[in-house]
């Protein structure tokens, strides 16, 4: 099956959008690394990371990540747009290697050749973008029954993690501060489609910004995303890049597929072997990204020559914090 011209402008934004985000992860976790080293850390409350360039200029490549990403779902559905951002884990577990020191182990290779294979599978046999003409067409979608419902678990569940899980194990349970971001990205990425199509149909001649529906998706946008960058701080800060970046890509990306299957139908039009292949290609890279993952921690192992030092370092991380070694060592979940 090939590739419609708009699915391919929104595979070319997609690919741009990970190489960018992919990198801001990185970029981001030094300017973290280093403001902590002279003031409070953001995991523990801590906002000196605003006075880091290393910190701005991940932000900056995450913001040209994220408009670029943005300019993708004008184009491509969501289930096309979204499994897409597992090729910024590919730059962000080389660039971790490389410049964090994060090591990745040799079979991590064929985590990314996994990652690689189920989006091209996904890329191949995507839904075409249903033609919408108006932001008052998207306000139907996210009106009716089943969106309603599902956007009312979300806040619910994202209310509950907020306000009863990030006192008690913010700190030690990564799958707090990143299943907030996930569980809020899926909505923000509905809202930002609905945005985007506005963008595009007002440069085409047919205003929407006429419309209050267009203001509040605006907003919706704006409010998730200042949301997100706060506990994704926390995260990066916790816990290691090597863990949060494939975890989050797993959670939001499912979770958005699931809202866009809700809202948008775009499996509609297809039949039961392209749906079938679109998830065994979503299977594909949910294991590039485990692979990922657990190739890393195999990578943390240190060599018998390493212990003394390894020791070491854990014992004077553990007066400077008393729940993480150091922000390189392997972290365990208390959950396991």
């Amino acid at each position: 099956m090939g590739v419609s011209k708009d699915n391919f402008h929104g595979l070319v934004l997609a690919i741009s959008s990970s190489i960018f985000i992919g990198s801001s992860f990185i970029i981001k976790k030094k300017g973290l690394k280093k403001a902590g080293a002279h003031g409070t850390r953001a995991g523990m409350g801590g906002h000196s990371y605003l006075r880091e360039p290393w910190w701005w200029a991940g932000m900056i490549s995450m913001i040209a990540g994220e408009a670029a990403n943005f300019a993708a779902y004008a184009f491509a559905p969501a289930i096309l747009v979204t499994p897409l951002g597992a090729l910024s884990i590919i730059f962000s577990a080389v660039l971790a290697h490389f410049i964090l020191k994060e090591k990745l182990h040799t079979v991590g290779v064929l985590g990314c050749v996994l990652c690689v294979v189920g989006s091209t599978t996904i890329v191949l046999h995507a839904p075409q973008e249903r033609a919408i003409e108006s932001v008052k067409q998207v306000w139907y979608l996210a009106t009716e029954p089943g969106f309603l419902v599902y956007t009312v678990i979300v806040l619910i569940a994202v209310a509950v993690l907020i306000f009863r899980y990030v006192p008690l194990y913010g700190q030690t349970h990564m799958i707090v501060y990143v299943g907030i971001c996930s569980l809020t990205g899926s909505l923000t990425v509905m809202s930002v489609k609905a945005v985007g199509i506005a963008l595009k149909l007002t440069f085409s001649g047919s205003n929407q910004f006429i419309y209050f529906q267009t203001w509040l998706f605006t907003i919706i946008v704006v409010v998730f995303c200042l949301l997100q960058v706060n506990y994704l701080n926390k995260a990066l800060d916790n816990f290691k890049t090597a863990v949060v970046s494939p975890v989050y890509y797993v959670m939001f990306t499912t979770f958005t597929i699931i809202a866009s299957m809700i809202m948008f139908k775009e499996w509609d039009s297809q039949d039961a072997s392209q749906i079938a292949t679109e998830l065994c290609g979503f299977v594909t890279i949910l294991s590039g990204t485990f692979l990922l993952h657990r190739t890393k921690d195999m990578g943390d192992s240190p060599s018998p020559s390493e212990e003394p030092n390894a020791l070491t370092n854990t014992n004077t991380s553990t007066v400077e914090s008393p729940v993480f070694t150091n922000t390189n060592s392997h972290v365990i979940f208390n959950s396991r």
